[in-house]
C-alpha cells in the first residue's frame, strides 16, 4: 500500500503526516508513506488545497486534517 501526504510543510500538513504514521502503526498496515511538499507535483494530481491524502493513488481527502481513527478506516 502506498500512502501519500501532500502539503507545503505547514502545521496542518505535519499533523496529518503524524496522524497517518499513527494510523499505519496502529493497524499494522504494510504501507510506504510519502510526504510530498513540491507544489508542482501536488498540482499534477489536480489538488488545489492542502493538506491532502492519497492511498494507492486515489485521493481520499483534500483540505482537512483527518484524525488517526478516520485514517485507520480508510486503510482497512
Amino acid at each position: 500500500m502506498n500512502v501519500k501526504v501532500l502539503g507545503g510543510g505547514c502545521s496542518k500538513c505535519e499533523t496529518l503526516l503524524s496522524n497517518v504514521k499513527e494510523a499505519v502503526a496502529s493497524t499494522g498496515a504494510d504501507a510506504d508513506i510519502e510526504y510530498i511538499t513540491d507544489f508542482a507535483v501536488i498540482g499534477s494530481y489536480g489538488i488545489m488545497s492542502t493538506p491532502a491524502l492519497m492511498i494507492d493513488d486515489r485521493i481520499v481527502s483534500v483540505g482537512r486534517v483527518l484524525k488517526s481513527s478516520e485514517i485507520e478506516k480508510l486503510l482497512r
